[in-house]
């Protein structure tokens, strides 16, 4: 299938998509209490089977999902995203045993899962966290230390953590841990922050953990959360480009209905030229975002640097889009609960999580010169 275009099941299922976030998701999320999980919408999520869909589907149709929802339901859509980040490491890297304990509460609805990698002191740099995962007796460690900005925590279920096995080693010294909330030692608290979904930070003191615990294999997790977030960065930007969609169309409706200075909005050049470049950013992410999404389903070896790139270009597509879109809406953008104002607020985060946009641009950099040299 050519990333640019999609086939006619796929068209009718991205508006049934938009429908369901609509009329059934939408509501509940309106419920919701912001800065906590809401259980109901995640609930929701699994009996829609769209839960289901994150471990059997591949990436084209994981960013199908998340643009869908994101032009209808923000809310449904990071609740359905940090789902699958959270269990994806489970599903790609557990024992049968670990699959079995958690996938099928993931899959209806009923467990929620989280995503543990940063910390204070290592955010975009993923390969200096501090967490210590000290020696307790064979194949057993003890987990110290701190993580923060974690989505779901610290209500969800379960947390794929990040931990340091082996001091001094960088990104090779790393271990995933699959570590239910319920662990002694294991604390956390919310925290305030712009976005409306759960953040909060975890303490660990001297949480126990064994080999049953681990995720792959010891001191190889930072290519557990790379793999993860190679799947799951493109498909940020399919959140960013259904965000971006959703302000495009509110602009050229209000634009086409608003009087102004003797005509409607629209009739203005430089308003009609600024809707246009509009529209061409959100295009030229969604191509971006679906030809990354191609590669990762058939295994290209470029997938590292187009997930950058489509993570890159649809975040910082989706906030110009935005700003742009309160711009010509005027003071009505910033009203409490306006589209706008809510897609405002929504649009920042992407730009820093899963990897800063600095850091896309590393990544980018350092494949291109990689590929240079292979070449030489």
């Amino acid at each position: 299938m050519p990333a640019f275009s999609l086939d006619p099941p796929q068209t009718a299922w991205c508006a049934e998509l938009r429908a369901l976030a609509a009329e059934r998701l939408r509501p509940l999320a309106e419920k919701g209490e912001p800065g906590h999980v809401n259980r109901p919408l995640v609930a929701e999520l699994g009996q829609l089977g769209l839960s289901q869909r994150l471990f059997t589907s591949g990436a084209v149709d994981l960013c199908l999902m998340r643009e869908s929802l994101a032009y209808a339901c923000t809310e449904a859509e990071t609740a359905l995203a940090l789902q699958g980040l959270g269990a994806y490491p489970v599903h790609a890297y557990g024992t049968p045993a670990q699959r079995d304990r958690w996938l099928p509460g993931v899959a209806e609805g009923s467990t929620v899962a989280a995503f543990a990698l940063s910390e204070p002191g290592a955010g975009s740099d993923a390969a200096a966290l501090e967490l210590a995962a000290e020696p307790d007796g064979p194949a057993r460690w003890r987990l110290t230390g701190e993580k923060c900005w974690i989505s779901n925590a610290p209500e969800a279920d379960f947390y794929t953590v990040f931990a340091r096995t082996t001091p001094g080693a960088g990104a090779r010294g790393v271990t995933a841990f699959l570590l239910p909330a319920d662990r002694p030692g294991l604390t956390g608290a919310g925290l305030d922050m712009l976005s409306p979904h759960p953040i909060g930070s975890l303490d660990f003191e001297a949480v126990p953990v064994t080999a049953d615990d681990v995720l792959g294999e010891p001191d190889r997790g930072f290519r557990v959360a790379m793999g993860t977030l190679n799947l799951f960065r493109p498909s940020v930007g399919a959140f960013a480009v259904g965000m971006a969609q959703a302000a495009l169309d509110a602009t050229l409706a209000h634009t086409a209905r608003r009087d102004a200075f003797g005509g409607k909005l629209k009739d203005l050049q430089a308003v009609a030229h600024q809707v246009a470049e509009m529209a061409l950013r959100t295009e030229a992410a969604r191509l971006m975002v679906y030809a990354a999404a191609t590669a990762y389903d058939e295994e290209a070896p470029d997938v590292p640097r187009r997930a950058a790139m489509a993570k890159l270009l649809a975040t910082e597509t989706a906030q110009y889009v935005v700003d742009r879109a309160v711009q010509l809406h005027g003071a009505r953008a910033l009203h409490r609960g306006h589209l706008l104002e809510h897609l405002y607020r929504e649009v920042r985060a992407p730009r820093v999580y899963e990897g800063a946009s600095e850091v896309q641009r590393g990544i980018i950099a350092k494949e291109l010169y990689a590929d240079m040299e292979a070449g030489q």
